[in-house]
């Protein structure tokens, strides 16, 4: 067994014994397959350093009460990068190749799988990357698929505590631009703007919309929901946002086991006195209560700075129960490992 204290991990790469890795030569994926190796070696012509053409995607492997492990909704993130491979020119990796490769991590290294009950989860990054020999800005030659995995706890410290953010005067990505993709340019980009929040002792920042700066598009690297007066659960819509996969499951589980009304629309930053709760969504952050945000005219506080709001508290139930396997998933959502 492995020596890890589960309950006190961070949200940091930890080495783990086994990685999948697939390359994409003359038109078409060879044979991926499992490897000890964790250096990637590529040429120095390759377009992902020079001009980042790639994409990546996040997902968690779960430790069932009976010891089972259970992946949610990993055709959302195959069919995801699929789209993000679409936008940068790079060739799509097939659902059924990514789930199986995502599957064959898992199983090599179920014992860093932390334990039911710990609060930590198994994080796995699947990655493609431009190689070969290039220097043009244009499509690479070549491509890597590796699927790499380590445990981590929470994302923001504290877990499902209340914490504050701050509006941000950068804008995340450009209203037509890659912010629907996840690439690596969008995350290079909130580096500098996500330290000053910091620095400002807040846990991230909010990003609104590129085009007006009036609307809330995104929480950092997490998206937006909140819950109004009158229990309507709301997200931000844009076609510059990623459409996480968390914020559509909770879309699904407000409505039919919350009995919430659920809507994607417009949350004005002038108009944060409508909800009473809010927060971050998202495979690594799963759920973070919103305490407040600062914006540049106030410091406005959701349902408290240091209390989670009971929706909030119960889409979180819901939520994780369904991927420990304690509660009854939605058709489709489960595949076992």
């Amino acid at each position: 067994m492995v020596n890890i204290d589960w309950s006190n991990l961070g949200f940091s790469y930890i080495k783990t014994p086994y990685r999948y890795l697939s390359n994409w030569k003359n038109g078409a994926w060879e044979a991926g397959a499992l490897t000890e190796d964790s250096q990637l070696h590529i040429s120095e012509g390759s377009t992902a350093l020079h001009y980042g053409q790639q994409a990546f995607e996040g997902l968690k492997a779960y430790r069932c009460k009976d010891g089972s492990i259970n992946l949610f909704r990993p055709d959302e993130n195959a069919k995801r990068l699929q789209k993000s491979c679409d936008r940068l020119r790079m060739p799509q990796i097939p659902e059924e190749m990514f789930i199986d490769a995502v599957k064959q991590v898992v199983r090599a290294n179920e014992e860093y799988v932390p334990p039911y009950g710990s609060g930590a989860t198994l994080y796995l990054r699947p990655l493609i990357i431009g190689v070969g020999d290039g220097i043009g800005v244009q499509p690479a030659p070549e491509y890597i698929f590796t699927v790499f995995c380590m445990p981590v706890g929470p994302y923001f410290k504290g877990g499902l505590t209340p914490t504050n953010f701050v509006v941000s005067d950068y804008d995340r990505a450009a209203p037509n631009g890659t912010g629907a993709a996840k690439v690596g340019g969008n995350y290079a980009a909130s580096l500098l703007p996500g330290n000053e929040a910091h620095e400002k002792k807040f846990s991230d920042c909010i990003y609104l919309d590129p085009a007006t700066h009036t609307k809330i598009e995104e929480v950092g690297s997490a998206n937006f929901f909140a819950i109004t007066k009158d229990d309507v659960f709301v997200t931000p819509k844009s076609p510059s946002i990623l459409p996480s996969i968390t914020k559509y499951s909770l879309l699904e589980l407000a409505n039919k086991r919350l009995g919430l009304k659920v809507e994607e629309g417009e949350v004005y930053i002038n108009q944060l006195d409508k909800y009473k709760e809010a927060g971050a969504c998202g495979t690594a952050a799963v759920i973070s209560p919103i305490g407040g945000i600062q914006t540049k005219d106030e410091f406005h506080v959701f349902y408290s700075e240091t209390e989670v709001g009971p929706v909030t508290q119960q889409l979180y139930d819901e939520l994780v129960g369904i991927q420990t396997g304690d509660k009854e998933a939605l058709a489709g959502w489960i595949f076992k490992v």
